[in-house]
């Protein structure tokens, strides 16, 4: 059974005041758990060394797709194909952060990996800054959690400009170098993440400057602001697959750009292919031993209940749940079920005393470095799921 520790929660005034702002679902319940999950320092270590396992088994599974030239199996639209590989030849295209979806980890249950969300992953925010504030808020100790994400991602920020050097040379290095951060306009959640990650980039010591991304302007040499100033480096939060499938010209025109060395995009478009779920059958395929992966398939398991997935998909839309006979138990509508899918094992989710189901989320930024969970009643953790914090209390 889950172990949880109930708290006393934020009021909406002090997250709003904190900048967090989209604290209630739609159906007016508070999207912020009022517990904490209860973990041991050997599971938080754990969680730790599996998702630097992973990701090195990504990028070893990465550099098979390109060299056999895997890109339609994944599902990667062909008009990135060029770019994703010449982000992948360059170390300067450095992965910023991502989140690894895992199933397991407590309650004895054994880690197992459900996906990576490596372009543009959400709960940054909910990870980095609300957990520490809930436990300041209930006088615990703040350093009892597996989280150093905004460090993680302020140092690996300055590895944009070391790479594999030490990042404390970054002022040795540094020619002054200025990052774009853009989200879309409307979206809350999206615009306090991105700003959260200039606040990151602006404490490792780059210039910054943000502008949303109707605003932003592209040609051959460059990557411009509103008034027309130029940057080197331009992080977006939006995906990849839709830069391609719905801004078609905007690809054309990264890929230039990229080959041309006039900026460099964040996160690289080589991280499309860690986000395409279609990776975890490539995963099997090298890693067939790895305790970490659920058996994954790009056609229906045989035998086995087993999740139907979108290669390209959030939020666990489009999502079905089917038996060994591959009826659908279970499933989720939403936008994304045109594209291919991918037939992975089913696993139990830990759950409570109330039967709520536990999905952990651990951040990765040159090493793992941040862990929260999200909390659903379904066995599918759809857009109405909640994040709950966490408190490592060893027994």
């Amino acid at each position: 059974m889950v172990r949880l520790k109930p708290i006393q929660p934020l009021s909406n005034e002090i997250l709003e005041e904190i900048g967090f702002t989209w604290h209630t679902d739609a159906d007016g319940s508070k999207y912020i758990g009022e517990e904490l999950i209860a973990i041991s320092s050997q599971e938080a270590k754990a969680y730790y060394e599996a998702v630097n396992t992973l990701y090195d088994m990504y990028v070893e599974a990465a550099e098979h797709v390109i060299k056999n030239d895997l890109f339609f199996e994944l599902g990667i639209p062909f008009n990135l194909v060029e770019l994703i590989k010449k982000s992948w030849e360059n170390d300067v295209h450095w992965h910023i952060y991502g989140r690894f979806d895992l199933a397991g980890g407590i309650d004895g249950k054994p880690i197992k990996l459900l996906e990576f969300n490596a372009d543009t992953p959400t709960a940054l925010f909910e990870t980095a800054i609300l957990q520490w504030a809930l436990l300041k808020h209930n006088n615990l100790d703040e350093s009892a959690q597996f989280n150093n994400v905004y460090e993680a991602i302020t140092t690996n920020f300055k590895r944009l400009v070391t790479l594999f050097d030490n990042p404390e040379k970054f002022e040795e290095f540094y020619e002054g170098w200025k990052i774009l951060f853009s989200s879309i306009e409307g979206n809350d959640e999206e615009e306090a993440t991105t700003r959260l990650l200039q606040q990151m980039a602006t404490d490792a010591g780059f210039a910054t400057e943000f502008e949303f991304l109707q605003n932003v302007k592209f040609d051959d040499e460059g990557i411009y602001d509103a008034n027309d100033n130029k940057f080197e480096y331009w992080f977006k939060l939006y995906p990849w697959e839709d830069i391609a499938i719905d801004e078609p010209e905007l690809a054309t025109t990264l890929t230039t750009i990229v080959k041309n060395q006039e900026a460099i995009v964040l996160n690289p478009a080589y991280t499309l292919l860690f986000q395409s779920k279609g990776m975890m059958k490539i995963l099997c395929d090298l890693f067939p031993d790895s305790p970490y992966l659920l058996q994954t398939s790009f056609t229906p398991l045989e035998g086995i209940k087993q999740v139907e997935k979108p290669v390209f998909g959030r939020e666990g839309a489009n999502v079905k749940i089917l038996d060994e006979h591959a009826n659908v138990l279970e499933a989720c509508e939403g936008p994304y079920d045109n594209f291919k899918k991918v037939y992975q094992e089913y696993v139990e989710l830990p759950c409570d005393e109330h039967g709520n189901k536990y999905q952990a989320g651990v951040f990765f930024a040159y090493e793992a470095c941040g862990l929260g969970y999200r909390r659903g009643k379904n066995a599918i953790l759809e857009n109405m799921s909640k994040f709950v914090a966490h408190i490592i209390e060893d027994a």
